[in-house]
């Protein structure tokens, strides 16, 4: 008789197991240590509460995500490059519109952004916009006069402005605003896309394209406004490639006007320096050749900041505001020894399993680089075909270790305590390609869709 000898595990699971066990931990720690007065969050570690339901989109979301996991990775294989970014868009808003309307209408959209911390709230009070931001800062602090909710306190005033030019164009109410949020914030994945493909290659931008569809993240993305800076800072990143690999100089003023107005929609998100700085470097060989797109870059970087200091906003007068302000409020109670590692299971629940997987490829990547003697690779070295297939992947690997230091950064930071499924996602998005590196996709696409599927059906998210 013989014996059969044990499958090996999978080392893939070996990554997925801590991050299922993190994410455990902060559930339990979060729920029996902490109070909901230490945490301030109802299902710790996210912003929601327990409320499992069906909702009018359920049925569209099963269908959206059965069709990307069945068909996903072919047709990212095959489809003409055109035609696959606008089809990757297609898809991104099917599934997260499908996800915000489990929920319904008015609560999955209409009514997100027009809640009384949110953005929608406090349109009226910008009839004369030159006033306003000169007078801006004086509302920030809790205890100032008519003190901004929280959210239009939280972010320089290019995000509310946003969708106040929205309301003067005939745009107005939480509709309107949830299709704009939705719509530009689905162009990220096709940022992203554009950028892997311009640095590392065409054979892993396809690889990743499924998952950056189905991305659990998809459960925030629709409706939030930092889906829609999400998408800012990832055109920022992807017009700084195309401009470091030989592309017009228009596109490195392309990237530093989007630059200067990610820095004016988040403070967090000038923390995109450091991937911009990985884009530099991966693009250094175009850089040494044109250092004159230096030009574009910094001039259209420059649009932005002096458009708002000119009109009377002071960026650092109003961060600073904003520190104290941020302590004034739930920062102040949360503990920093809690969060400092929940927010990281926060992150594995809205990049999924897969992520976990491919981030240990990633690393095992760059082990194999360093160990090698060699350094990431410049985007556009002629090498033979393996060896250029490995410094392709080098430069993805090199591109997502930098999405994830600067998420890492801002962790430390102790200015992201809680809501960081939704205040991270500009980050996230760039740990989503490192799924390129898995194999068997459909069971990983898999994964990701059953998880985005149980937040959304079991929990009533809110920010």
């Amino acid at each position: 008789m013989t014996q059969t000898r044990p499958r090996p595990v999978p080392r893939d699971l070996y990554a997925v197991l801590p991050a299922v066990l993190l994410v455990t931990a902060a559930v339990l720690v979060g729920r029996y240590v902490y109070t909901y007065d230490d945490l301030i969050v109802g299902w710790p570690p996210l912003l929601g509460r327990w409320d499992p339901h069906l909702g009018p989109g359920t049925p569209a979301a099963v269908v959206v995500a059965a069709a990307v996991v069945a068909y996903g990775p072919a047709v990212a294989a095959r489809l003409p490059w055109r035609a696959l970014l606008p089809a990757v868009w297609g898809a991104t808003m099917a599934w997260t519109w499908s996800l915000a309307l489990v929920d319904g209408w008015r609560r999955g959209v209409a009514g997100r952004l027009t809640t009384h911390q949110e953005y929608l709230s406090v349109v009226d009070r910008w009839q004369d916009i030159p006033a306003t931001l000169r007078g801006f800062t004086g509302h920030i602090l809790l205890h100032s006069p008519d003190n901004w909710p929280a959210h239009v306190a939280g972010h320089p005033p290019a995000s509310t402005l946003t969708y106040v030019l929205l309301d003067r164009i005939g745009l107005g109410g939480g509709g309107w605003a949830g299709a704009w949020t939705v719509t530009v914030g689905a162009t990220a994945g096709v940022a992203v896309l554009v950028t892997v493909r311009v640095l590392s290659g065409e054979r892993l931008a396809r690889r990743a394209a499924p998952f950056l569809v189905l991305a659990p993240a998809a459960v925030w993305m629709g409706v939030s406004a930092d889906g829609y800076f999400a998408a800012v800072a990832a055109w920022a990143l992807a017009l700084l490639a195309l401009a470091v690999t030989g592309r017009s100089l228009w596109w490195a003023a392309g990237s530093g006007l989007l630059f200067g107005l990610t820095c004016y929609l988040s403070y967090g998100l000038t923390l995109f320096a450091v991937p911009a700085a990985a884009v530099l470097l991966l693009g250094r060989r175009g850089v040494r050749e044109r250092p004159v797109l230096f030009v574009p870059l910094l001039l259209g970087a420059a649009v932005v900041p002096a458009a708002f200091t000119a009109a009377g906003f002071d960026w650092w007068e109003a961060y600073r505001l904003l520190v104290t302000r941020y302590y004034e409020g739930a920062a102040g109670v949360r503990p920093y020894g809690y969060w400092v590692w929940a927010n990281l299971a926060c992150t594995v629940l809205i990049t999924g399993l897969a992520t976990a997987a491919g981030l240990r490829r990633t690393g095992g990547v760059l082990l194999r680089r360093r160990a090698g003697g060699g350094r990431a690779g410049s985007a556009g070295t002629p090498d033979g075909p393996a060896e250029e297939s490995r410094a392709s992947e080098v430069r993805l690997a090199f591109l997502v270790a930098a999405g994830l230091l600067a998420l890492l950064v801002a962790d430390l930071s102790g200015m992201s305590k809680a809501e960081t499924e939704r205040i991270w996602l500009p980050f996230a998005l760039w740990l989503l390609p490192a799924c390129a590196f898995l194999t068997r996709p459909r069971g990983w696409l898999t994964a990701q869709a059953v998880l985005a599927l149980l937040l959304n059906h079991l929990l009533a998210t809110g920010w």
